[in-house]
């Protein structure tokens, strides 16, 4: 299965912001082993978002083993101009990137790159902007996934936004059948079904399943919520 289709698939993809970053590896080859194969990499900069995390040598650090165990890594970027970015993260082994429409006055431009490079191209709106901001890039024929953001990107600990299921449903509905539909924030295992009913093929999960005591059994019950057997 080819790093699109990956992302095309039904995945619940773990976040690695809420892994613990003393056993980083560790924690990323549990719920590999528990069936996850898209890992999700939140990179905020102090700018566009409030905190600051990681770059591209976090992804590089696990390029090999995540690759090595069938996974890709979705790097999500929560950065200013990310444009100046992109390249560096596809070097370092990322096999989607997604950028925010927020962020960037070129996103044609930006999602070409990252096309060019080799890696899926992705664009994510906050909860304010329209899926509508969309429309051109995935009628341009450069996106390959659309994020909708149901939390306000940089906080933690926040609730899903009840509006993020309806949202969704135009959002899936917008896009053409190529395009992954991904969402991100307050996903867990009560929420994990509606969102997928909505639309949503990759469910972003982080405390839910780092925050675990057992990632790889949080990792396995949020799965089987959103698509029960």
């Amino acid at each position: 299965m080819s790093d699109t289709q990956q992302l095309q698939a039904n995945h619940v993809a773990p976040s690695i912001l809420s892994a613990d970053f003393a056993r980083l590896g560790a924690h990323v080859a549990e719920v590999m082993d528990a069936g996850a194969r898209v890992i999700h990499v939140d990179v905020m900069d102090g700018h566009f978002v409030p905190p600051i995390t990681f770059g591209p040598n976090i992804v590089a650090a696990l390029a090999d083993q995540v690759h090595a165990a069938g996974g890709v890594l979705d790097v999500h970027l929560m950065i200013e101009r990310p444009e100046r970015h992109v390249e560096d993260f596809v070097k370092a082994g990322a096999d989607g990137i997604t950028v925010h429409v927020e962020a960037t006055q070129h996103l044609h431009y930006t999602l070409d790159v990252i096309r060019q490079g080799g890696a899926s191209a992705g664009a994510a709106i906050c909860p304010a902007t329209a899926v509508s901001a969309l429309a051109d890039v995935a009628a341009a024929g450069v996106l390959d996934l659309a994020l909708c953001m149901s939390v306000n990107p940089g906080w933690g600990n926040q609730s899903l936004i009840p509006h993020s299921f309806a949202k969704l449903q135009v959002l899936r509905a917008a896009m053409p059948a190529g395009i992954a539909v991904e969402v991100d924030g307050g996903v867990n295992e009560q929420s994990a079904r509606s969102v997928a009913e909505s639309g949503a093929n990759l469910l972003v999960a982080g405390s839910a399943v780092f925050g675990a005591a057992d990632p790889a059994a949080a990792f396995a019950a949020v799965t089987a919520a959103a698509w029960p057997a």
